[in-house]
């Protein structure tokens, strides 16, 4: 069975020959540069030849090589500008935090400022800052700041997609779908309360949805306007090549969710429905996948009747999220793409014995049925050795397997 094959299987709720595995193949799947070098050099391969194509999480992209001894069958492609409009289309050598080498964007230039601190400047703009010390950039300017009107709003400038990124996306897709039998997840994004917290400041937009619900409502039909015009070209020019589009929007702390169920059915709801629902009505063979990180367990039968049909990260960690409870409750209306091995705790802290015992459990409780891709709780942090890393994609490798229950 192809990649593309157990993918497909899986996201239509039915078991394939085994648990299909993502190693990468999104933002919140996928491994910190400093991490990656350490896994290359692991696995005997040259270091300093990976992509830093997200800046902002300080993301390597898999190579080939690493994806396959991951067992990895899903690729993602990029877009043009995937992080701070830096894009990604030409590579320079670089150096990581760490003092590792690195490919990064050739117009990749931050500056480093008085204390000591990495700043990425647009014009007269300090967008983001990596403080001294750090191994991540943290954005620091919000657009929508000085907004306090509707009029304010209508004079921001509207973020429509280019055919230049189009153009881009579409090669990637292309190439994958034609050279390999991998899978292909392709990045939409469409966030409204995540792009509220960029835009706004993440204190400033939450208030904003609690004391001015009609200017953030004036608000979020704007981003979403723009976004449904956005995805009806999006999807025109990839549909035929990818199988999931991937949307996000965190939703949930360690404890609980950001904002009440009423609130997200007044406020968030409205808006994910318009988009998630327009691709299941026009793209019934591209899942909606939402990467919603936290305590969402209340949430879940709203995100269901929104349109999500698949949900990422599964965090283990967080209050309510019980991996039995999930697959019980979600399982027929659910894909769990995500929940295989707590990053947290299990990944950071535990031994490669423990590992393994937590993937083959969690392997149990989510695969019967399908509707389970493999991938750890979010990505790889730099601090996580390869052996572990090793230790978990191959149990899930060794336990995935539907066959020896037939």
């Amino acid at each position: 069975m192809t990649s593309r094959e157990r993918i497909r299987k899986a996201i239509n709720h039915e078991e394939a020959d085994r648990v299909p595995i993502d190693f990468g193949a999104m933002r919140s799947t996928g491994i910190q540069a400093i991490a990656y070098n350490k896994l290359q050099a692991y696995l005997g391969l040259p270091t300093g030849t990976g992509k830093l194509y997200d800046i902002y999480q300080q993301l390597a992209e898999p190579e080939m090589k690493v994806l396959d001894r991951l067992h990895g069958d899903v690729v993602q492609i990029h877009h043009l500008k995937p992080s701070f409009g830096v894009p990604i289309d030409e590579w320079k050598p670089g150096t990581l935090p760490d003092g590792s080498p690195i490919m990064e964007p050739k117009t990749f230039n931050p500056i480093r400022n008085e204390k000591g601190d990495l700043e990425l400047i647009d014009g007269d703009k300090i967008i983001a800052r990596m403080p001294k010390g750090g191994i991540y950039f943290d954005r620091v300017h919000h657009a929508y700041a000085h907004c306090k009107t509707k009029e304010d709003i209508d004079k921001m400038p509207k973020k429509y997609i280019t055919d230049d990124d189009l153009d881009f996306l579409e090669k990637q897709a292309k190439y994958y779908y034609e050279n390999t039998d991998k899978a292909i997840l392709a990045p939409f994004g469409g966030k409204i309360i995540e792009t509220g917290e960029s835009d706004w400041g993440f204190e400033r937009f939450l208030m904003l949805l609690a004391s001015e619900p009609e200017l953030a409502h004036y608000y979020l039909n704007k981003i979403t306007d723009v976004y449904m015009e956005n995805l009806e070209r999006f999807l025109g020019r990839l549909s035929r090549y990818i199988d999931v589009i991937q949307f996000g929007d965190d939703l949930g702390s360690q404890k609980n969710t950001l904002v009440s169920v009423k609130m997200y059915r007044d406020m968030i709801k409205p808006y994910h429905k318009r988009q998630y629902q327009w691709v299941q009505k026009h793209y019934p063979d591209v899942k909606v996948f939402l990467h919603s990180c936290g305590s969402v367990f209340t949430l879940i039968p709203d995100l269901i009747d929104a349109g999500v049909q698949i949900l990422n990260p599964i965090q283990l960690s967080a209050a309510k999220m019980d991996p039995v409870v999930l697959k019980k409750e979600f399982g027929d209306d659910l894909v769990f793409w995500g929940g295989g091995i707590d990053t947290q705790q299990t990944l950071t802290h535990e031994n490669s014995e423990h590992i393994e015992q937590e993937v083959k459990r969690l392997i149990d409780i989510f695969k019967p049925g399908g509707g389970f891709v493999f991938t750890q709780v979010h990505n790889v942090q730099a601090n996580i050795p390869p052996e572990k890393v090793i230790t978990a994609y191959d149990a899930a490798f060794k336990y995935g397997t539907y066959n020896k229950e037939k």
